[in-house]
């Protein structure tokens, strides 16, 4: 009879916990996403973990790393965050700094040796669409494969090529990018210049080699 009295006043007392943590989830989270960094530092070093995520997976570093909040993202790699996670649209912390330009962001995690290359869309491939060509230098730097395939076959140089980004463009192929892959349904990069009418970039990609 007292086992199961101590079962039901565990039991009861853990229900009445579970709005509290709720509350403080939400907190942690509303905290990140309004770059009230002072709030989430409070609530991490009161117990809450550093690798809290939403339910689409995205991640308090994720959510750092969007806003720009530098401050929060060197307290959570200090504090050994998961940098690698994904959430359920692949995206890692690395590359949504990259897609939106973050570049201080992106320099510090590559700086704490946060690895920019992994199976599907990654960071340079983000870099390389939004002609972020400082970035791209870093992340080229940082070891990035740049001639790494994408999920639909197609590499950083194709998507700066096919949007007209030619500062990019002269970036990656000036760092060895492969001017003879081809894509099986729009062919080499050279094809794919000339389909876009993107004239300067075809005429400097005839010069660099490319058939």
């Amino acid at each position: 009879m007292k086992k199961i009295m101590l079962i039901a006043f565990a039991s009861a007392m853990l229900a009445g916990m579970q709005p509290a943590v709720s509350g403080v989830y939400e907190d942690i989270l509303h905290a990140a996403n309004q770059n009230d960094t002072p709030t989430v530092v409070g609530l991490l070093r009161r117990g809450m973990d550093v690798n809290t995520a939403d339910i689409q997976g995205t991640t308090l570093l994720m959510i750092a790393a969007q806003g720009n909040n530098l401050e929060l993202v060197k307290f959570l790699l200090d504090n050994r965050v998961n940098a690698q996670r994904r959430n359920r649209h692949g995206d890692t912390a690395l590359m949504i700094a990259a897609l939106r330009g973050h570049i201080e962001v992106v320099r510090l995690m590559l700086d704490r040796k946060v690895d920019p290359n992994h199976a599907g869309w990654n960071a340079l491939h983000y870099a390389a669409f939004e002609n972020r060509g400082a970035i791209v230098t870093l992340l080229l730097a940082a070891g990035a494969e740049i001639n790494a395939r994408a999920p639909n076959g197609q590499t950083a140089l194709m998507f700066a090529v096919k949007h007209g980004h030619l500062d990019t463009v002269r970036i990656l192929v000036g760092s060895g990018a492969d001017l003879a892959h081809e894509d099986p349904d729009e062919g080499g990069v050279l094809a794919m210049a000339k389909k876009a009418k993107h004239d300067e970039i075809a005429k400097f990609l005839l010069r660099a080699g490319a058939k």
